[in-house]
């Protein structure tokens, strides 16, 4: 599988993802756990997409 096909942005661990969305570390992780963000738990480590944290952000500040 070629390294640019399906080319995901992906943060992994809930520290980086805060950094992203500008929230503390305890206030994401929170918002994890309670399934509030676009993001998914593989093994035990959370992942989500770039895109799919910006778009959500976005969508419900509109």
């Amino acid at each position: 599988m070629a390294e640019a096909e399906g080319n995901l942005d992906l943060i992994w661990g809930g520290e980086e993802i805060a950094k992203v969305i500008g929230r503390t570390p305890r206030i994401t992780f929170h918002l994890l756990e309670k399934g509030l963000l676009p993001a998914k738990k593989v093994g035990n480590r959370w992942v989500a997409e770039r895109s799919k944290l910006i778009a959500f952000f976005l969508e419900d500040a509109a």
